[in-house]
């Protein structure tokens, strides 16, 4: 299968090289790599450039934030299975995509695992261990939801149900992930392993107390569906994350 992978970034010269070595050293090969920069004003497109070769589409212009810019990713998109790979993360290791892939089939619409967090400077050191568990459809009525780093979907899926809804500035992932499983039922394949590092203090991030600000957002997404917000789901939300930030399992 062909997997599409898209990375946004703005400014991201201390990360991006990172992440583009990590895509390129994937066992499986069979990979469209599409780079999508906000017009960045240091050395992020240099770098980009220096591996221009490995990479299928880049463009760099203004955008609207990072949904606008996932979603021109996912417009140049031609790959059977998408994947989005931020500025800041990095796959785990060289048989990521080999071991996600080795678990689809005919009747799996996503694959998804686990990703941690990590020091900026002191890679080993974990600030953040998201262990996604199994899925069960009544623990998104709890804010439960798959690591969007580490979710893996059919293009069909975005070609049926949509892409990210932009006018949500920091929950457009929750929005797309609860319309996805809760609303449209695709199906999904939890992967228990960790596929994704990702560096703190990134675009991608998100602290504790970024998710409660971000906690309004996310009511917001159960009403653009036609759906009902849980009772207490401000509250729920982000105290199932709480255990997120007190494990701190050691890397594999």
């Amino acid at each position: 299968m062909k997997v599409s992978i898209i990375t946004v970034c703005y400014n991201s010269e201390a990360t991006i090289e990172n992440t583009i070595k990590s895509v390129l050293s994937q066992t499986h090969k069979n990979i469209e790599y599409i780079i999508v920069d906000g017009n960045s004003t240091d050395n992020t497109k240099t770098i980009i450039q220096r591996y221009s070769s490995a990479i299928h589409q880049f463009i760099s212009e203004p955008d609207k934030g990072l949904y606008d810019a996932m979603n021109k990713g996912l417009q140049l998109a031609t790959g059977d299975i998408i994947s989005i790979l931020n500025s800041d993360d990095v796959y785990k290791d060289e048989q990521v995509l080999e071991q996600v892939l080795n678990r689809f089939s005919a009747n799996t619409d996503a694959v998804y695992g686990d990703i941690v967090y990590v020091k900026r400077h002191n890679t080993s050191k974990i600030i953040r261990y998201w262990h996604a568990g199994n899925f069960k459809r009544y623990k998104m009525k709890y804010g439960w939801m798959p690591p969007h780093p580490a979710f893996f979907v059919k293009a069909t899926i975005y070609k049926s149900y949509g892409t990210f809804n932009t006018s949500f500035k920091t929950s457009a992932d929750y929005e797309l992930m609860l319309r996805l499983i809760y609303k449209n039922n695709i199906t999904l394949h939890y992967l228990p392993k960790l596929l994704v590092c990702m560096s703190d203090g990134g675009q991608g991030n998100a602290s504790l107390k970024n998710r409660l600000k971000a906690n309004l957002e996310d009511k917001k997404a159960w009403l653009v569906n036609g759906l009902t917000p849980p009772v207490f789901f401000r509250l729920l939300k982000p105290v199932i994350k709480i255990p997120q930030f007190l494990f701190r399992r050691k890397l594999e």
